[in-house]
């Protein structure tokens, strides 16, 4: 037995071990930081201050040639605008309608390289194919490194309802992994029964016998698509929406050597002189060829895809679901994105038009294969449709190859006789690869002398990028006092230009939050947005705000209706907007809100029967039956007389 005297001694030879021990772990841990890093609060006074609209026109009324004038403002052509304005060379673009106001708006959300082109390849034996997948998971790893804010990795499970394709998906989820090879995101897994219910508790259960979970890439596409513009005005590119090319003008020699364009806004035509054109108008592609020769063959076939948007409640926030075998063999995808969820596609042939109505018989297909996966618990009701809106992809076929009726793989570039260059095909995640081959090409057909000879897209972030932190939001909550929802939405839109907006934001005049007003009690945008979307970011209609900069017409159509009158009242603020003009948006944007699954008993809405709460009544039972979120009873519908008795 030890005496007490020993026990100190002991107990004290115990502590000194133990003190010097911990100063040497404290001091090998001090290496490595001992808390999260701490995000930089960006100083909004030294963010670069980008021209306006009004000045991008008058410099492209000034009569100056450029290097290259690019003829679309969709993903492909702001990409392109990045590229080359980024190598020194001299850029205009033009943009008929809205950044995004196509199919870049219209995608399924997703970043990737494409499990099911990567399943095609093995069955195929099709290298093309392979290479194809390998380029874009590539392109996947740059996506998410420029835009960190605007982009973010996504488990997507595929539920197994037979064990022998538990060995095959493995098998499959890895190749993809694989294939990726350093670039490769989180590793695909294995998940039990349980383990599935428990993370996707809407799965129907019956059969299930588990759940492969392998990652993909998920982003905002038209914010990414309006933060590649203006970080080509940025680079130094003179970028404008609502500008028509009118007319394509060409030298003695036969070669374009520049355009007439239109400003759609005030009506005033002028030409811009350039070395060359490239057309990157995605499905308008071969009325552009046809101005250039009217005799070429038709490059583009069109094909509509369709998607729905339904309540969060649906899906999982942080995990998305695949079909790879729906009831006609399509992929369908059932995927979280921005508070609801998101479910498509289809896939049919269409013809070519600006904004495509979504057919019924398309949204009554994608609810028909998600009632497949999810619970038989839970109903899935074509009321719970809060948007939906085709998209048109143009597959395209290449014109110079021998087999001119089958369509290329990915994307196709084609220069012309007379120097038109045209790129098209494609997908969003491979934009900057396909960016990067049209400048190259362009500096080559147009003979041009760029400052950097190679692209260094790979390494240029996006504006919002720069002081992009996940805990970002916590510095705009502490410094403007606004909700945490709202913040944290700004944050993973604008990035550190989310400081900009906030500063836009009107004082409640209450305790808390000190700053931001809603514009829809149901979502985190908030009235600042309208004000920064005109003032830095070329907004010019209320199209362009609900469907472009804010998501709210993609998300839920009746909403962004509600909010119609204030967003109208907050750009004629800014933009001096006439009685006339007024009233000319909101019958625009009733007309643009009718392709987006506002319900068509809604054409025609004055602005003062929304004000009065009118856009939320349906006048009968068959109405309630394909808009409501609630049952008829439950609403007050006398279902024998098809009328509402109450709200």
């Amino acid at each position: 037995m030890f005496s007490r005297v020993s026990a100190r001694k002991l107990g004290a030879s115990s502590a000194a071990v133990l003190a010097v021990g911990a100063g040497i772990i404290t001091a090998l841990q001090l290496r490595e930081p001992l808390h999260a890093e701490v995000p930089k609060i960006p100083d909004i006074s030294q963010f670069k201050r980008l021209p306006g609209r009004s000045e991008i026109i008058t410099k492209l009324k000034a009569g100056e040639t450029y290097d290259m004038i690019i003829v679309g403002g969709g993903a492909t052509g702001v990409g392109t605008a990045v590229d080359a304005a980024s190598r020194g060379l001299k850029v205009a673009l033009v943009e008929r309608d809205d950044f995004a106001s196509g199919t870049s708006s219209r995608s399924t959300k997703l970043v990737h390289g494409g499990v099911r082109y990567l399943e095609k390849a093995f069955k195929e034996l099709d290298y093309d194919q392979y290479k194809l997948v390998k380029e874009a998971l590539h392109e996947r790893k740059a996506f998410l490194h420029i835009a960190p804010h605007l982009s973010y990795e996504l488990p997507i499970m595929i539920p197994l309802y037979k064990w022998w394709q538990a060995p095959y998906f493995w098998a499959g989820t890895k190749a993809y992994d694989f294939l990726a090879g350093g670039e490769n995101m989180s590793s695909s897994y294995f998940m039990t029964k349980s383990r599935a219910e428990t993370a996707f508790p809407m799965l129907k259960t019956d059969g299930l016998v588990g759940a492969l979970v392998y990652y993909d890439g998920q982003h905002n596409d038209s914010r990414m698509n309006v933060g590649l513009a203006m970080t080509a005005v940025e680079q130094g590119a003179d970028v404008a929406n609502h500008v028509e090319v009118t007319n394509l003008h060409k030298g003695a020699d036969g070669k374009i050597n520049g355009v007439s364009v239109k400003d759609l806004l005030t009506g005033e035509s002028w030409q811009i002189a350039a070395r060359g054109v490239v057309n990157a108008t995605g499905p308008f592609t071969d009325a552009l060829r046809k101005m250039d020769d009217q005799k070429c063959d038709e490059i583009v076939a069109p094909s509509s895809g369709t998607h729905i948007i339904l309540p969060g409640y649906y899906a999982p926030a942080k995990m998305g679901l695949i079909d790879p075998n729906t009831s006609d063999g399509r992929v369908i995808f059932f995927l979280p994105w921005q508070g609801n969820t998101i479910a498509g596609t289809t896939d049919a042939p269409t013809t070519v038009m600006a904004n495509p109505l979504p057919k019924e018989e398309e949204i009554d297909w994608i609810l028909s294969e998600c009632r497949n996966y999810l619970s038989p618990e839970i109903e899935i009701r074509r009321g719970d449709v809060l948007a939906a809106w085709s998209g048109i992809r143009p597959l395209v076929r290449d014109p110079a190859a021998k087999n001119t009726e089958s369509l290329v793989r990915n994307h196709m570039i084609n220069v012309s006789p007379s120097g038109l260059l045209t790129i098209a095909g494609g997908k969003w995640t491979t934009y900057r690869q396909m960016a990067e081959e049209t400048v190259d090409t362009a500096i080559a057909s147009f003979n041009l002398q760029p400052k950097i000879n190679k692209c260094v897209t790979e390494g240029i972030k996006l504006i919002g990028a720069e002081y992009w932190h996940p805990l970002l939001y916590i510095s705009v909550v502490q410094r403007f006092g606004m909700e945490t929802d709202v913040a944290k939405h700004l944050c993973e839109n604008y990035g550190d230009r989310a400081f900009v907006v906030a500063s836009l934001a009107e004082e409640t005049g209450a305790r808390w939050p000190v700053r931001g007003k809603r514009l829809s009690q149901s979502y985190p945008f908030d009235e600042a947005e309208v004000r920064y979307a005109v003032r830095h970011e070329y907004a010019q209609s209320a199209t362009d705000v609900l469907a472009r900069r804010t998501r709210l017409a993609f998300l839920n159509a009746q909403a962004a209706l509600d909010v119609l009158p204030r967003v109208v009242d907050i750009m004629t603020e800014e933009l001096g907007w006439s009685r006339q003009k007024q009233q000319q948006e909101w019958n625009d944007t009733v007309q643009f809100l009718l392709t987006m699954g506002l319900p068509a008993l809604r054409e025609g809405i004055t602005r003062k029967q929304v004000e009065a709460g009118e856009s939320a009544r349906l006048n009968s039972a068959n109405d309630y039956k394909l808009y409501s979120r609630a049952d008829a009873s439950a609403a007050g519908i006398d279902e024998e007389r098809g009328l509402v008795t109450a709200n």
